[in-house]
């Protein structure tokens, strides 16, 4: 099996957009919303999409693993951004012009500070050596992760840089309707881009608490791992044509999922959100929560915390789960 195209940038829509003047679905604060039209995007014809790997949409947060300071490391992701008064030109730039083509940005005064370890995202555009901003005003980067900034300590509950592993949700090699969570060596995911997603991540979409549904991991025992871009392959995915993309994610249990990401032979990554369709996300109980999983994690350390997540798995190393929201840790 292939491995399949690292989101180092924001992934286009496979469809043309059109921005409408009403209230986003995606965003609270946002007034207008990005909508897909029905013509299929250029791009997406021109990389063959129609014989492309089609993939579940993870919704948390991006991961990179790559070397620091000479070893393997998760890296999380941290977009420089326009600092608040460069921001307000930018955007009434936009309104004006409709169009960002041709504003000036000065990078050294227009873009807050990000550490000294920060370094940009593959492919972003550079001039004289220096990384420029993409179209949405932001210059993608990494930061590595480690276990004393607390600004990353879920992302730091999900490797052990001491053994050189991490913590990966994944379909299981033998049955594919089965997800295994599984330590994997840090090595072996060298240059992938990865979504952590769970307990305390993007307000946990897998697990919302309420009346109906359990929570994904809790507030005293946290659940997190780490998702590889393409790992979960949608078994059955609609032809890219609009309205029958819209019947699948209203009508098939498969389509209960943030979006597609296909994965095309050129490497070319194209998306669809349910956002795109002008359809709500979350969801109730999405299709993740539907998918029977076990966990193969061993015991790292005795003598770490009771709270460290690799001891908490090891201690139902082997065991089944109906879906990954019934993973419990005992108190």
């Amino acid at each position: 099996m292939r491995r399949l195209g690292s989101v180092q940038q924001k992934i286009p829509c496979v469809y043309l957009t059109e921005v409408r003047n009403e209230p986003s679905r995606k965003r609270d604060c946002q007034q207008f919303q990005v909508v897909a039209s029905e013509n299929v995007n250029p791009a997406a014809l021109a990389s063959d999409i129609h014989c492309a790997v089609a993939t579940e949409k993870i919704d948390g947060t991006c991961c990179y693993v790559t070397t620091y300071n000479g070893e393997p490391c998760l890296w999380a992701r941290l977009d420089r951004k326009p600092t608040k008064q460069a921001d307000k030109r930018f955007k009434k730039y936009q309104y004006s012009q409709k169009t960002c083509k041709g504003f000036v940005w000065n990078v050294d005064e227009d873009f807050r500070k990000v550490p000294e370890s920060w370094i940009a995202a593959h492919r972003v555009k550079q001039e004289n050596g220096t990384p420029v901003p993409d179209e949405h005003g932001h210059i993608p980067g990494w930061v590595p992760v480690d276990h004393t900034n607390k600004q990353y300590c879920w992302h730091a509950s999900v490797v052990n840089y001491d053994v050189g592993v991490a913590l990966v949700l994944k379909t299981h090699e033998d049955e594919e309707g089965l997800l295994e969570i599984v330590s994997v060596p840090l090595g072996d995911l060298m240059e992938q881009t990865l979504e952590l997603i769970g307990t305390n991540v993007n307000g946990n979409p897998y697990g919302k608490y309420n009346v109906l549904f359990k929570r994904l991991g809790s507030k005293k025992h946290p659940v997190h791992v780490l998702v590889p871009h393409g790992a979960l392959r949608i078994r059955n995915p609609p032809p890219v044509e609009f309205q029958q993309l819209y019947s699948w994610f209203q009508e098939c249990q498969e389509g209960r999922v943030e979006g597609i990401v296909w994965h095309c032979d050129d490497g070319t990554l194209v998306k669809i959100h349910r956002h795109h369709l002008g359809l709500k996300w979350p969801v109730g109980d999405t299709f993740l929560n539907t998918r029977p999983v076990v966990v193969h994690v061993d015991e790292t350390d005795p003598d770490t915390s009771e709270k460290d997540l690799f001891k908490s798995f090891s201690s139902i190393n082997g065991q089944p789960f109906s879906c990954i929201k019934d993973i419990q840790f005992e108190p």
